[in-house]
Order: C-alpha cells, then sequence, then structure tokens
C-alpha cells in the first residue's frame, strides 16, 4: 500500500512531533507499506527534510520526500519554453530544488536590497527574468513584493508553489505560501500556474517516485482545502486525521461527496484506519 502522507499538522507541528505518527508509519513501512512524504511547504530542501524526519523515528529516503519545491522544480525542467532565470520568492529549499534542475535564480531577497538601493528601479533590480516563482517567504516585504510584481508586469511567467492560505505551527497557525502568492496576484493582475494540492499533480509526481498508480494510494493529510481533495481529484483514497487544520468540530460540515475516506482524532486511530485499508487494499 502507497502511503501518501502531509507533513504539517500530521507528522509534525513545527518543531513539535505528533504524538505517534512517526512510529505508525515506521511500523507500516516494516509491513511492507511505501512511505512517501507529500508537502506544500516548499521553503525547505529534500535533505532537510531527511534529517528532521529520520531524528523523529520516521521512515525516509531523499527519493522518497516530495515537496512541492520539488515537484515544481521537475514541472519548470519540461516546461515550453525552457525556463533560462527566475526570481524566486521563497525559501533556500526552493532555489536549491531550482538549481538541481539547472535553472538559473536570482533570490528575492537579493533583488529587494539592489531596489532599495537604486531607487526603487525593479526592473535593474532583478534583470532578465522569463519566471517567477512564488513560495512561502518567512521574510517577505514590500520590497520583494514590489520585484516579483516588476517582472510579472514586463512578461515573465508566474507559478505558486502552492496556495495554502496558513500552515499549522506548533504556536498555532501561521500565514501559508497562498497569502504571498495572493498579494503577487493582486499587484500584477495575473493568477499563476498552481502546483502544489489540491492539484494533481504533487500527488502524480510522488506516486510515480514509488512506482505505483496513484489511484492506489491512500493520503493521510490535515487539511480539507488541500489534501483531501487532491485525493479525491486523483481518485485515491484518504485519510482526514485531526491533528493540525480541521478540528473536529468542522467534521459534521464536510459534505458527503467530500468526505475522506476516513476520518481520525490521533496516532493510534490512524493505526486502526490504515490497518482496515490494508485489509481491503487493492491489487498492484
Amino acid at each position: 500500500m502507497l502511503l501518501l502522507v502531509d507533513l504539517d499538522g500530521v507528522v509534525y507541528r513545527g518543531a513539535e512531533p505528533v504524538p505517534g505518527v512517526a512510529a505508525v508509519l515506521a511500523d507500516r513501512a516494516a509491513a511492507g507499506d511505501d512511505v512517501v512524504y507529500v508537502t506544500n511547504n516548499a521553503m525547505w530542501y529534500r535533505a532537510d527534510y531527511v534529517t528532521r524526519l529520520a531524528g523523529m523515528g520516521a521512515p525516509v529516503t531523499p527519493d522518497r520526500i516530495v515537496s512541492s519545491a520539488r515537484a515544481t522544480a521537475l514541472y519548470l525542467r519540461d516546461l515550453q519554453p525552457p525556463v533560462k532565470r527566475a526570481l524566486v520568492v521563497g525559501g533556500a529549499g526552493l532555489v536549491h530544488e531550482l538549481h538541481d534542475v539547472g535553472i538559473e535564480t536570482i533570490y528575492a531577497g537579493d533583488a529587494a536590497e539592489i531596489w532599495k538601493s537604486n531607487g526603487r528601479d525593479a526592473a535593474a533590480a532583478t534583470g532578465p527574468v522569463d519566471m517567477v516563482v512564488v513560495g512561502l517567504d518567512l521574510d517577505f516585504t514590500y520590497a520583494r513584493l514590489a520585484c516579483a510584481a516588476e517582472a510579472v508586469r514586463a512578461g515573465a511567467r508566474f507559478v505558486a508553489t502552492n496556495r495554502d492560505p496558513v500552515y499549522p505551527h506548533e504556536k498555532g497557525l501561521m500565514p501559508g505560501a497562498g497569502s504571498i502568492v495572493s498579494a503577487v496576484e493582486t499587484a500584477t493582475g495575473h493568477t499563476p500556474i498552481s502546483i502544489g494540492k489540491p492539484g494533481k499533480l504533487l500527488l502524480e509526481v510522488a506516486a510515480h517516485a514509488a512506482g505505483v498508480n496513484v489511484a492506489d494510494a491512500v493520503m493521510i493529510g490535515d487539511s480539507m482545502v488541500t489534501d483531501i481533495p487532491a485525493a479525491i481529484a486523483v481518485g485515491a483514497r484518504s485519510i482526514l486525521i485531526l491533528t493540525g487544520i480541521t478540528k473536529p468540530s468542522q467534521v459534521a460540515a464536510i459534505p458527503a461527496a467530500e468526505r475522506p475516506t476516513e476520518i481520525v482524532a490521533d496516532a493510534v486511530e490512524l493505526a486502526a484506519a490504515l490497518a482496515r485499508m490494508a485489509a481491503r487494499a487493492p491489487s498492484r
């Protein structure tokens, strides 16, 4: 059985592990399940996730990390006309993933410093770019917005790693990449192509990495905005775990057509749900 597992709100919240989930995933991997992590968070590089997840006791290898940064890089690698130079509003992990597929980048933080020192000339700050890539940027500023908006208005294509409005943190809900994407969209009037969930691409890339038909997978997520709709879009089964964004009080309001296959409160219930699904898993 292929498990496509969200990270923020499922395996951990900020720096804090969600109790018991890593152990459940380790048990499922020991039983023969494939575990692939699919996260809309584009701030970190694959190696960063490996270190973090391994430290929590979760089963992980670099090829089993498919972040929206990785999926965005693979999408841009194959895009026509080819992407030669991209302005990146986002974290170092997103820059690293783009470099891995041969795309030259200019970091929005560097462009913003040039913008502030040369009379707010955004075109001079970025130079020629044919793509603006926007993800979660914890240091987002007006200057970075100005540089990204000017590049899009000048004709650069516009791609969002994801449009999550929030992401769960150990201190509560924090603004997500979608809030930054919306700022660029508002400033330019241009709607980006979005790579992450609830679109299909992230899950399809992850299933391909495991050599499994995505419709045979089980998506484990905490969001009725991204995770469960993505599973429904690809025809996969899904488990909603109430440890992140979606709260128990919201479950009754989920329409029947949008409901996940299972809803669980914690790791104990997750283990039981996965055992039930394994008993009736489709054969490969």
